[in-house]
């Protein structure tokens, strides 16, 4: 058998991408909202049913605009199960993070856990919805109704995900989703950022352009955040297929789901009220040994499985805050593993895989 990489990215025919690049090549254009970004933002603003949606270069850029638009120079309360780029942006526009801890079996920042956390520095919440799983969107709305903290929402794995039978894009003051070549829909390197105000999606387009408001007129400082036109154009063409990949990833995550039923391992709590969009298989082990025993034994047989999200965030150095403890974070950050997961994994790629875990 082949190896088993953690994950490969969706590749549309050469010759469907093909047709884009002709059209780039005749027009010369190929930065500073050219036609295919204009037309992707169309339709991933149909898609995702938001007022305005705005492409940015990669999704930690969109992130980063939302929290300088939002919530300048304070504290921010969010998740230490996440990805890095999560608290980083808080960092990199001068706010404080704020970790608090995570509901046990969906991996979510807890409401709960948030609300005693909340003082006058508050300028907002920051929750990711974990593997593409929705958090408890309605509590943490519940939570900064009237208070004057903005909600932003991390949506990096998100896309496709449905809450309450709407896109998860549409909550929140502003949701950040990632078209990373690792994601289940990508633009080989690509963000967007999505908002129901007219005065956000205007600052968010500054921010994206250094700031320009027309020739030679600045409204604000901003910085390069622009997708180009060849980073759309695989977007487009990804896009045709995004039906057929959301898919083939149900199929694989249901196997998965079947043969992993009796292992012993707990696996992840799917909200009641989400369309999961299937993009992530993590396993929770009984014991860290455990997970490095299995591990081991799959990378010895090139099956790459990968630990997300380890160390937790608030255990790098720059980043810790014993001001507040996480010990559900702290627990589960040393015992989750994700299995691979790509569109095009066959069933024998998939019971090769759970035969390291039965």
């Amino acid at each position: 058998m082949n190896p088993i990489h953690f994950t490969r990215p969706f590749l549309p025919p050469r010759a469907v991408y093909n047709d884009y690049l002709n059209g780039i090549w005749q027009r010369n254009w190929l930065t500073n909202d050219g036609p295919l970004v204009q037309a992707l933002e169309q339709e991933l603003q149909q898609y995702l049913g938001v007022k305005h949606l705005v492409a940015t270069a990669n999704g930690t850029l969109a992130l980063q605009f939302a929290i300088r638009a939002l919530a300048r120079e304070g504290e921010i309360i969010t998740t230490p199960f996440s990805y890095i780029a999560t608290a980083t942006s808080v960092l990199w526009e001068s706010c404080t993070p704020v970790f608090a801890d995570v509901d046990p079996a969906d991996f979510n920042l807890a409401a709960e856990k948030v609300a005693p956390l909340i003082g006058p520095k508050t300028k907002a919440i920051l929750v990711t919805h974990v593997f593409g799983n929705p958090c408890d969107i309605a509590a943490f709305e519940k939570l900064v109704k009237g208070a004057g903290i903005a909600l932003i929402f991390d949506a990096a794995h998100a896309f496709g995900t449905c809450y309450q039978g709407q896109p998860v894009f549409v909550f929140g003051d502003a949701t950040m989703g990632s078209l990373h070549a690792t994601k289940l829909y990508h633009s080989v390197e690509g963000g967007l950022l999505a908002t129901a105000s007219e005065t956000l999606f205007q600052e968010f387009k500054f921010l994206r352009n250094f700031g320009h408001n027309g020739f030679g007129q600045f409204a604000l400082p901003g910085i390069n955040g622009k997708m180009s036109e060849l980073h759309a154009a695989m977007g487009l063409a990804n896009f045709k297929y995004l039906e057929s990949i959301l898919q083939s990833r149900k199929e694989i995550w249901l196997r998965y789901a079947v043969n992993l039923n009796a292992s012993g391992l707990q696996l992840l709590a799917i909200r009641p009220e989400a369309d999961y969009n299937y993009a992530y298989f993590p396993v929770l082990f009984p014991s860290e040994e455990k997970l490095l025993q299995t591990m081991a034994q799959m990378e010895a047989n090139e099956v790459q499985p990968r630990r997300y999200f380890y160390p937790a965030l608030n255990e790098i150095a720059f980043l810790q805050n014993k001001k507040h403890l996480t010990p559900v974070v702290s627990d589960i950050a040393r015992r989750v593993l994700c299995l691979p997961m790509y569109h095009d994994m066959s069933a024998g790629e998939i019971d090769y895989v759970c035969s390291f875990l039965a």
